[in-house]
């Protein structure tokens, strides 16, 4: 099993029941360590250098947060700032993202149909939070798999645990 760092941003977290429940599943398994921005950086001052060494730690990485305000929240925004390091490009230098694994999971409260070239947005969600998936094709990250759940604040109990269980499968391929 790959160790997995989950890089967690949700300041509303009180809030929503489907996320929720897949930090559940990441703390009862032991191959996964949540970092839950929102809860470790409060005052939004970012521990660069130690997140930094953090991420060699880990073979695999999953960003799980909301979609705010069309676009990834704040605080993820700022880890990725002051974490990412322009130096990791250098020749020699070690960069803790290359080759790694990265899955993405975004939930929101939009309807699917919203989010296309046609749709009240139009923007898709990839469109939307393409900053993260630049910085991370940069750092030459292996995006695996981007997962939407849409309208996560109406999902019931049972369609909760389907896109659980859909999202826990792509991890175990």
């Amino acid at each position: 099993m790959k160790k997995t760092l989950v890089v967690f941003a949700h300041p509303y977290l009180e809030h929503s029941n489907s996320n929720v429940e897949l930090m559940n599943f990441y703390v009862r398994h032991q191959h996964y360590t949540l970092r839950d921005l929102y809860e470790e950086y409060p005052d939004f001052h970012i521990a660069a250098f130690r997140e930094r060494k953090r991420l060699k730690n880990y073979d695999r990485f999953i960003f799980q947060f909301p979609l705010i305000w069309f676009g990834i929240p704040p605080l993820l925004r700022l880890w990725i700032d002051e974490v990412f390091d322009r130096d990791w490009l250098k020749e020699g230098e070690s960069n803790p993202l290359e080759g790694k694994e990265v899955y993405i999971l975004i939930t929101t409260g939009g309807k699917e149909r919203s989010f296309n070239k046609n749709g009240t947005y139009q923007y898709t969600v990839e469109e939307l939070i393409s900053g993260l998936i630049v910085s991370l094709q940069v750092f030459k990250a292996n995006i695996k798999h981007i997962k939407i759940v849409y309208e996560a604040n109406k999902l019931s109990k049972k369609d909760i645990i389907l896109h659980k269980k859909e999202f826990t499968e792509l991890l175990n391929q």
